[in-house]
């Protein structure tokens, strides 16, 4: 059956149809199918071959010592960001970097770009500015390696051709979205674009050893823009996090083939850049306040990091038929779970009163762990009783008000001892088999949130 000259592709998630349809069949989007012409055999040289004509492959058992291995990854000079990466860049990798628009990630890219430029030959590609505006950024942000050469332009193809004359050792292309491939009968940006540009570079990137950092758009959701197989095709994944009102950024390893996952690293924005932060627990707390009720110190795990961190209750009289709930870096409806359980285990009212909750730091807190310090700045906001400054909790509240287990519960206190915590309220399921004598702060383990409330004031 001879291919139709033109398909319907769903923006949202690439889906192809030989007709247009309202509604997409696999992920649901209204009026996201756009008409664009398929590509054909020879559009994409990178990711196609004519069936018949491949030869085979020469393989490797995987017990062969293969030679290089020793020097498989480049360090960024960041030693931040080169534990997200799980080491530093591994040569003939595909990454990608996301995030909301003036976040950083341009600015982020450009310093990389310099410390490797330092050692060898990269090559920073952008399809949405001028030499000229990359020249300004870069005299502001102090980078000017001999190393580093700027390419200006949109067309792929234009970009792997000067790849093979130039031969770099690094490439960033900035970004992926801007990119275009000739063949492909749509515009900069569509599903197929994105895509097809995608594929092409990663072929580069494996057949010629190249690591290729690429960077993407976010939607309003806040998710990578083009399909979900983007995510699928790259090697490793990261997040850029911020708010542009606050200094400190994270950088976020969503997916790493070559690393672990959920590591972070903490950036502070300047105005000659970014500058790594390696001690976000103490910067985090840096800003506490003393004797003030609703506030209470979490330690939760951001991959294989404890970080120490600040959260902020306060609960006043509404003047709403409807209290308000409003929660800032923490999930809502957790936050309605422990006031209901606050309410029905503990005895304590909170039906006729507003409640707002904050993370200091711009910290999004999804670890189970940071339920017992959130409840009980809620129950230090409702009382007006500050909690003592040295204290810190940890635990996992149930529907029925048990404290339960977190786990790596020994990182979590020898970060919180290092930072010069005096207690830790922890749950006592958890102390089981552990050597309280090796640490330095009280420990107190606790079963339940009435228990960890009269704990707040204990010896």
């Amino acid at each position: 059956m001879p291919k139709p000259k033109e398909v319907y592709i769903c923006s949202e998630c690439g889906h192809e149809s030989v007709k247009w349809m309202g509604k997409c069949p696999i992920c649901g989007a209204w009026n996201s199918f756009s008409q664009v012409t398929p590509l054909g055999s020879s559009a994409a040289p990178f990711s196609r071959s004519k069936a018949g004509t491949a030869r085979p492959a020469v393989v490797s058992s995987i017990r062969e010592d293969i030679s290089g291995g020793d020097a498989i990854r480049y360090t960024t000079g960041l030693s931040e960001l080169d534990r997200v990466l799980g080491g530093g860049l591994v040569k003939g990798s595909l990454v990608l970097l996301g995030g909301d628009p003036g976040i950083g990630k341009s600015t982020l890219l450009l310093q990389v770009s310099q410390a490797f430029a330092e050692k060898m030959k990269v090559l920073y590609v952008s399809g949405e500015e001028s030499p000229g505006q990359i020249h300004l950024r870069a005299r502001r942000l102090g980078v000017d390696a001999e190393n580093l050469f700027i390419l200006s332009s949109g067309d792929l193809d234009t970009v792997i051709a000067t790849i093979g004359q130039e031969k770099p050792q690094i490439v960033v292309i900035d970004s992926i979205q801007t990119m275009v491939l000739p063949a492909v009968g749509s515009s900069a940006g569509s599903v197929v674009q994105v895509r097809e540009c995608t594929a092409a570079l990663l072929g580069v990137a494996k057949e010629n050893d190249i690591p290729i950092i690429l960077v993407g758009h976010v939607t309003k959701e806040g998710n990578l823009a083009g399909p979900r197989m983007l995510e699928h095709m790259v090697d490793a994944v990261f997040q850029f996090e911020g708010e542009q009102n606050h200094a400190y950024r994270l950088l976020r390893a969503i997916k790493n083939r070559y690393g672990a996952t959920n590591e972070i690293a903490v950036f502070e924005m300047k105005e000659r850049g970014l500058s790594q932060v390696v001690n976000p627990s103490a910067v985090l707390l840096s800003e506490r306040p003393e004797g003030v009720s609703g506030s209470c110190v979490v330690c939760v795990l951001e991959g294989s990091r404890p970080i120490l961190a600040e959260v902020q209750a306060l609960v006043t009289k509404s003047g709403f038929a409807a209290p308000r709930r409003m929660a800032t870096g923490f999930d809502h409806n957790r936050m309605s779970l422990l006031l209901a359980v606050l309410e029905k285990r503990a005895g304590y009212t909170f039906s006729a009163l507003d409640a707002y909750v904050n993370v200091v730091g711009g910290l999004f807190l999804d670890e189970p762990a940071s339920d017992l310090p959130i409840a009980l700045a809620l129950v230090s906001g409702l009382r007006d009783k500050p909690i003592p400054a040295g204290l810190l909790a940890i635990g996992e509240i149930g529907l029925g008000g048990e404290v339960r287990s977190v786990i790596r519960l020994e990182d979590r206190i020898r970060e919180a001892q290092r930072l010069g915590f005096t207690k830790c309220l922890v749950p006592a399921a958890s102390l089981k088999g552990m050597d309280l004598s090796s640490y330095t702060i009280k420990i107190v383990g606790v079963r339940d949130v009435i228990e960890a409330l009269r704990s707040l004031n204990g010896n």
